[in-house]
Order: C-alpha cells, then structure tokens, then sequence
C-alpha cells in the first residue's frame, strides 16, 4: 500500500501541475521522451546489471509468454465466434489485451510496490523482442502493406530499453565491474526515471476527460475484462499450478499480469488506422482499473 501511495501521488503531482498550467501543455511529452531514451535505459541497465538473471529471465519471460498467449488466444477465439472482425482488428483487440505497460506504469510499479524493477525487463524484452513484430506483421499482411523483415528484425535493436537491458545483462553475466565514474551518473539518471514517467502520466490524465467511448460496448467490455481480471487471474493460475512460483516471484509476475493495456497498441492501431477506438478506450479503462486490480492481487498473495 505505501508503494502504491507513492506512484498515485507522484501522479496527483503531475495532474496538479498540468491542469493548473504549472507546466506547458508539452512538457509531457518532453518528460516521456526524457525517461524513454534516457533515464528508464540507465535504471534497466543499473538493475540488470547487478542482477542475479537465473532467476529473472528463467521465471519472468516464459510465463509472460504463455500469458500474452492464452490472454489474446481468448480474445481471437471471442472475436472468430461472435464478433467476426477483421484479422487487423482482430489483432489490434488481442494486443488490448494482453500487451501490458511495462514501461510507463509496470517499472515504477515494480521498483515501488515489489523493490525492485528486475520483473520488468524480461517483459518488456518479450513484447518488443517477439509480440510486437508478430502483431505487426499480421497488420502489415491483413492490411495489404508490403511486409520489411529488416523493419521487423532491427526494430528491437533501434529501441534504447532492449540495448540497456542486454547491456546490462551483458554485464551481470560477465560478473563484470563497472567503474565507479561510469556506474554513478548511470545511477543517478536511473533513479529519475520513476518520477518522470509517473509525472508525465499524470500530466496525460488532465485531458482524458474528453475523450468519448465510441468503440461497440461488447467489444470494450471484452478487452478490459481480459486485461483486468483475466490476465491476472491466469498470472496466479499458471503460476502457481505449472511454473512452481513461491510467492514472491508470483507476486512479481500478478503485479506484471495486472498493469493496463500499453500506449504502443494505440500507436500501433493508428499507424494502420484500424481498431483504434478499442485501443484508445482498453488503455484509457484498464489504466483506471490497474490500482484496484493490484491492490487486491497484493492482498491475495501476501
């Protein structure tokens, strides 16, 4: 509870400050930028690279395989049975659904409410290193785009969190030393990342009042059950009955289960204009629905 007190008042801060014009209307995305290619690599890097990896990447990134798996499984059996769309929006649906914020909301979470930010990344590396690419070669397929594997095979490369994360882990494999002149400014950035993203989400919150609920109701209620209730449910399900987790590391993957549907999925459905009220409106919803969702999956587990 006091983590969570501490991420909701970082962004009560960052409402405040954009609602009253403490900070102009772009700061926000000069924060979220600021934390994208700078302060959230250096705390990944930090973090992984003192981390002990059997344990991360054995535990995390399988169960967050098969979750964003059986998740959007769900998603396209529901759409092929009773909603019958098409193959883009299909896809844009079951990316609502399963395809967590790691980044925005699940790293700050994770380093307040767990300790540490080191379930993150093995989440973050699956759904950029193999979800994404996937859902985007079905949008470029479906919606009759000319499908680039180099776009697909270098994306993950061009993204400053996948090269600190492998950096980092790099490090942690080497059992490598990094020099006190190089690992201290790396851990001062770090350490501003949770508050820059926390305040630009805040920030972003201050204009959600206008936004309109235009997406087919049956639709909307799907995806935010699945992202909500579903996921986290199959999180303790899976694992605890088939990954043998102890509490701890189950905790640590609920938590993860739990965050709301990622700002990528918008961007992804309006780069190919198709699904993007769905996305839009899971985001905006399951982001409301998060703390709640977390709280009592910290209460069930502790």
């Amino acid at each position: 509870m006091s983590g969570f007190w501490v991420v909701g008042f970082i962004i009560l801060v960052g409402y405040l400050a954009a609602r009253y014009g403490i900070l102009a209307p772009a700061a926000g995305a000069a924060l979220t930028r600021t934390a994208f290619f700078i302060t959230n690599p250096a705390l990944l890097f930090t973090v992984l690279a003192k981390a002990d990896l059997t344990g991360v990447f054995t535990t995390y990134a399988p169960l967050a395989i098969t979750l964003a798996c059986l998740t959007a499984g769900i998603y396209i059996a529901a759409s092929r049975l009773w909603f019958q769309r098409s193959a883009a929006e299909t896809a844009i649906g079951a990316m609502a659904s399963s395809y967590v914020n790691a980044n925005n909301i699940g790293l700050p979470l994770a380093v307040y409410a767990l300790g540490t930010a080191a379930p993150v990344a093995p989440v973050l590396m699956v759904q950029l290193l193999l979800l994404a690419p996937a859902y985007l070669t079905v949008l470029d397929i479906s919606s009759g785009r000319r499908f680039s594997l180099k776009t697909a095979l270098t994306q993950p490369v061009r993204n400053p969190m996948i090269l600190a994360s492998f950096l980092g882990a790099a490090v942690a494999v080497g059992h490598l030393q990094l020099p006190s002149l190089l690992e201290d400014p790396l851990q001062l950035l770090g350490g501003a990342a949770v508050p820059l993203v926390l305040m630009a989400f805040g920030m972003s919150l201050s204009g959600a009042g206008s936004l309109r609920f235009t997406v087919a109701r049956t639709d909307l209620i799907v995806t935010t059950l699945l992202k909500t209730v579903i996921m986290p449910v199959l999180a303790v399900l899976v694992g605890r009955f088939v990954f043998r987790l102890d509490n701890a590391h189950l905790l640590g993957a609920v938590v993860m289960a739990a965050l709301p549907t990622a700002q990528n999925v918008f961007l992804f459905a309006s780069r190919y204009d198709k699904g993007v009220a769905l996305a839009r409106d899971t985001a905006l919803i399951s982001s409301g629905l998060a703390i709640p969702a977390l709280i009592v999956s910290a209460w069930f587990l502790t």
